[in-house]
């Protein structure tokens, strides 16, 4: 539709201007010339003729000539008051100017065409040329090879970049046969490929190349098959990226990977939200939690409770000033079962410094712990009747004595010995005599308070700390309650025993203002009522140090 439009327009413009070109020569002919009668009125529509034929086309030098015809056989009467048109000759003449005029219209209308079409060819020329320039330097200025090899393996176009690997420009490569270019050895790897090319099918592969410096590079080569009219292969295009650094990064983050799947300590990422974007197997493994339970949840599911709001806002505070928080926390299981892991919580950021990621990395350390704190409790414990030993006992007596600085109260130590436990020890093996001091300790424990200590210091001699006894007497009940407990049978392995216990005691400050000084007196008090017979009770005295000298 537009095409008839801008034609019919083309039409309508000839005519027009066919019009008052032709007017304008009639008019001349009239009034400057005033000639009406003149043989050549022919030759003044002429110029009006050529004029539309060479501006305007062929067709308006024949409107024109139409036109002018019109004229001079309907307007010339009219002027003249006679017909120019009277005779044969006269349209003889007519007919010799229609002939010349239509002849030189056609002549200048090729002329037109022909200036027209060789400036359309100009154009398409010098648009062919850029277009080509413009190409070449897009091929040129890629850092991949790119190249063209016809069916006999000669390089008809190649760019910038093999420069680089081969050392030579396109212009010494382009000519070169595929094997002259690159060597029998690389030709011979390659020849399976461009076999397969030429029988029309791409090809992709992987090659290590040297380059011209004597490097060598990772490449991934694409041959795509360039099909003839007829669909015969008549050559190929080659395009050679290189991947050296892809492929580095990804043996790196093969590498990386390896390690994220195989490391003893689990691995969680989440992203800025607190989304869980991935974990390895060993967090599987420690929290019982799969990938898919885990991913897209956030790690709140691990959370124990074991901790108040200051714990998490302390943590998050570190991370948010120093990247990164280490430490130690309770979580819970998916059985829910308690663990304590040593935890690093580390802030990933992006090239502008903004967080994009979280990796927690964390171990369980929870037997561990319980190995520290049994290895803590052996240190301080008897190993035999898991009672206070010596250490811990003086401890103890150190800590009271502070606090009676500060609260006045009382405080007493029994020193504990047991009558009769080498005979059985030696009747009965010592395996007779470990169950007896435990069966001893159990009997012990179950008649002081909480706020008491009593502690094994030595094969069958105990300690009792009384905190804040309200005076001897009570003291002196309490001893009795212990002589008494002991003295009741204990059936070992069918065999019914009897031992006995002599018990000294010292009372702060009285006998002494130090723990040695208390565990020294309430020793020797033992050990005078150990000589005056069995079950016997004695609270220091200054008669036991001379008891002591005598003895020594």
């Amino acid at each position: 539709m537009k095409v008839i439009t801008e034609k019919s327009s083309s039409i309508i413009n000839s005519f027009f201007s066919a019009f008052v070109l032709v007017g304008l020569a009639a008019a001349l002919r009239v009034w400057p010339l005033n000639v009406l009668d003149s043989e050549l009125i022919w030759l003044t529509f002429y110029p009006a003729v050529f004029a539309s034929a060479l501006y305007l086309g062929g067709l308006a030098g024949l409107l024109a000539i139409f036109l002018s015809c019109l004229a001079v056989t309907l307007l010339w009467p009219l002027l003249a008051g006679q017909p120019v048109i009277s005779n044969g000759l006269d349209v003889a003449e007519m007919a010799v100017f229609a002939a010349i005029g239509g002849f030189v219209s056609y002549l200048v209308d090729r002329l037109r065409c022909t200036r027209k079409a060789l400036k359309q060819s100009e154009l398409k020329s010098q648009a062919s040329i850029e277009q080509e320039t413009f190409t070449r330097s897009i091929l040129n200025s890629m850092p991949s090879m790119i190249g063209y090899w016809d069916r006999d393996l000669y390089c008809r176009d190649a760019n910038d970049a093999y420069v680089e690997w081969f050392g030579r420009p396109p212009e010494k490569i382009i000519g070169l046969t595929f094997e002259e270019l690159v060597g029998e050895q690389l030709f011979a790897l390659n020849e399976p490929y461009i076999r397969r090319v030429l029988a029309g099918e791409p090809q992709r592969f992987e090659r290590t190349l040297s380059k011209a410096d004597g490097s060598e590079g990772h490449i991934i080569g694409h041959y795509i098959p360039d099909f003839d009219v007829d669909g015969t292969v008549r050559g190929f295009s080659i395009l050679a990226s290189e991947v050296t650094v892809l492929k580095e990064t990804a043996e790196t983050l093969k590498l990386a990977a390896c390690v994220f799947d195989n490391t003893l300590d689990g691995v969680l990422i989440t992203d800025t939200n607190g989304i869980i974007l991935s974990v390895n197997p060993a967090f599987t493994e420690i929290t019982g939690y799969t990938v898919e339970e885990a991913v897209g949840q956030t790690p709140r599911m691990l959370q124990s409770n074991q901790h108040d709001d200051a714990f998490y806002v302390a943590m998050w505070q570190d991370i948010a000033s120093k990247s990164r928080w280490s430490g130690e926390i309770w979580n819970r299981r998916k059985d829910g079962d308690l663990y304590l892991e040593r935890m690093t919580i580390s802030m990933v950021r992006d090239v502008d410094g903004e967080p994009v990621r979280y990796v927690s990395v964390f171990n369980d350390i929870t037997a561990l712990r319980r190995k520290d704190e049994h290895i803590r409790h052996l240190a301080f414990h008897d190993g035999l009747t898991d009672l206070p030993n010596r250490t811990l006992l003086m401890d103890r007596i150190s800590q009271k004595l502070v606090n009676i600085q500060r609260e006045e109260c009382n405080l007493a130590l029994m020193f504990l010995d047991l009558d009769g436990f080498k005979p059985v020890n030696d009747r009965f093996g010592h395996n007779v005599g470990d169950y007896l001091l435990k069966e001893v300790a159990k009997r012990l424990l179950a008649l002081v308070r909480e706020s008491d200590t009593v502690a094994r210091v030595g094969g069958d001699e105990f300690m009792f700390i009384l905190n804040n006894p309200q005076g001897r007497d009570e003291i002196n009940d309490i001893a009795h309650r212990v002589i008494s407990s002991i003295n009741e049978p204990i059936d070992i392995c069918g065999e019914v025993l009897h031992i006995g216990a002599s018990i000294g005691i010292s009372q702060y400050p009285t006998d002494g203002h130090t723990s040695t000084e208390l565990i020294k007196n309430a020793d020797m008090a033992m050990y005078t009522a150990k000589r005056l017979g069995k079950n016997n009770i004695r609270f220091f005295s200054s008669d036991d140090n001379d008891l002591s000298a005598v003895d020594s």
